[in-house]
């Protein structure tokens, strides 16, 4: 009936693949923007919390205003995240990975081809040692 031609297919995959990499960045985005509306409203909380609320002074080792090591480690985290999305993703992303892929596949080819070759270079040294001693039954 209705048969859809190769090119039509290719398009429609690109187009589906083409969205869910568009789908992946928005949720990685939209999750750091959560990461950083967590991060400044936890970083109001904790200061609230050690320097109104005075909770965390009797710790001498840790200091009186050990929530600002609290937010030194998690802006530490929050730059991981930021790194991971919009550096990392830069380098390593969907063409990187295709790029990848084709080296690989290159280097498969590479490799079993030259299998074959082997395979075939046996099979001919296989084939003329049968014809310089040739078996015959009265030898056995």
């Amino acid at each position: 009936m209705f048969s859809k031609s190769k090119k039509d297919s290719r398009q429609e995959a690109e187009q589906r693949e083409q969205y869910e990499y568009a789908r992946t960045r928005i949720l990685q985005k939209k999750g750091l923007l959560s990461h950083l509306i967590y991060f400044i409203a936890g970083s109001i909380i904790l200061a609230v919390i050690n320097l109104a609320l005075g909770i965390g002074k009797e710790f001498p080792f840790i200091g009186y205003h050990w929530f600002v090591w609290a937010i030194v480690i998690w802006a530490f985290l929050l730059l991981t995240n930021v790194f991971n999305v919009f550096v990392k993703n830069r380098f390593m992303g969907k063409e990187w990975e295709n790029l990848q892929l084709e080296k690989l596949k290159k280097l498969q080819e590479v490799k079993i081809a030259s299998l074959e070759k082997q395979a075939k270079k046996e099979v001919l040294v296989a084939q003329e040692s049968e014809e310089t001693n040739p078996e015959t039954e009265d030898q056995l």
